[in-house]
C-alpha cells in the first residue's frame, strides 16, 4: 500500500530517514565520507569519528537514541494491526438496531466500511438529544458488550462527529478517527472521509455521496435512526 505524503508532523517526517537503516552501524556508515576511509583506512575508526558528530549537519544520534526513535517512527509509519473480538456475537436479535450494527461490526473494525450513525432521541423529560457517530471510531474506544446485550442504549456524546442537546443548548462538531465535519454554504453539514477524502452528505433530501448508501432503521427505543455506510477506497 502506498504511503500518503505530508500525513505526519515535521518532526516525524524528519525521523522517517531512520527507517533506511537496520542498525546503528548502518546509520553511522551513511555519515562517513570517502576521505575518512582513505585517511583512516578503518571502518570502525571512521564510525567513531561519525559518532562524535564530526560528519553530520545536525546532532548525531547515539546508539540508544537511534534505536528508540527508530522504533517510534516504525510504529507510526507501519502500525501493527491489533487483534479484535467481535463483541456483537450473541447480540440481542429482538432489536433491529442491534442486528444492523452487528452485521456491520467486522467491516468497520477492519476498515472496509466506515459507517456514520445518526440518532435522534427524546429523554423522559421530552428533551431532544441527537448527533452523528463514527461507528468504527467508537468501536475502538468503548466497550460495546452492554449495548449488544440489550442493557444499554447508544446515544450521541459531545465528543462525537456531531452533537445536539436541546436542554443544554449544546451544539458541537468534532474530527473523529475517520471523518472531518465540513460546513458547506449550500449543502449544509457534510463529512469528509479522512482516508479516501470522499464526501458524505447526511441531508435526507440529497444523495449521500460516492460509495455511500443510507438506511433508515426502526427501533422502539429511538425516535429516529439513519446509518450511512461508506465503502472506503484506499489507494494501493
Amino acid at each position: 500500500m502506498a504511503e500518503k505524503k505530508n500525513e505526519y508532523p515535521a518532526s516525524v517526517e524528519a525521523d522517517r530517514r531512520l527507517l533506511e537503516f537496520e542498525t546503528w552501524e548502518d546509520y553511522l556508515d551513511s555519515l562517513i565520507e570517502i576521505a575518512d576511509l582513505r585517511n583512516l583506512r578503518s571502518i570502525p575508526s571512521a564510525r567513531t569519528i561519525a559518532a562524535f558528530g564530526y560528519r553530520a549537519n545536525g546532532d548525531t544520534l547515539q546508539e540508544k537514541e537511534f534505536y528508540k526513535r527508530r522504533k517510534v517512527i516504525h510504529g507510526i509509519v507501519y502500525p501493527t494491526v491489533k487483534p479484535y473480538v467481535l463483541v456483537s456475537e450473541g447480540a440481542d436479535e429482538g432489536d433491529a438496531f442491534s442486528r444492523e450494527l452487528a452485521v456491520r461490526e467486522r467491516a468497520n473494525r477492519v476498515g472496509i466500511l466506515q459507517s456514520i450513525i445518526f440518532i435522534r432521541h427524546f429523554t423522559k423529560g421530552g428533551f431532544e438529544i441527537s448527533g452523528y457517530i463514527d461507528y468504527a471510531h467508537r468501536l475502538i474506544v468503548e466497550n460495546w458488550a452492554p449495548f449488544f446485550k440489550g442493557n444499554k442504549m447508544l446515544l450521541p456524546r459531545d465528543s462525537d462527529l456531531g452533537y445536539y442537546h436541546w436542554r443544554h443548548g449544546t451544539v458541537r462538531s468534532n474530527i473523529s478517527r475517520n471523518y472531518k465535519p465540513v460546513m458547506d454554504p449550500d449543502r449544509g453539514l457534510l463529512f469528509q472521509n479522512r482516508h479516501d477524502h470522499k464526501i458524505i452528505c447526511p441531508d435526507p433530501q440529497q444523495d449521500p455521496g460516492q460509495n455511500t448508501s443510507k438506511q433508515r432503521i426502526y427501533s422502539p427505543k429511538y425516535t429516529h435512526i439513519e446509518i450511512y455506510d461508506h465503502v472506503v477506497r484506499r489507494k494501493s
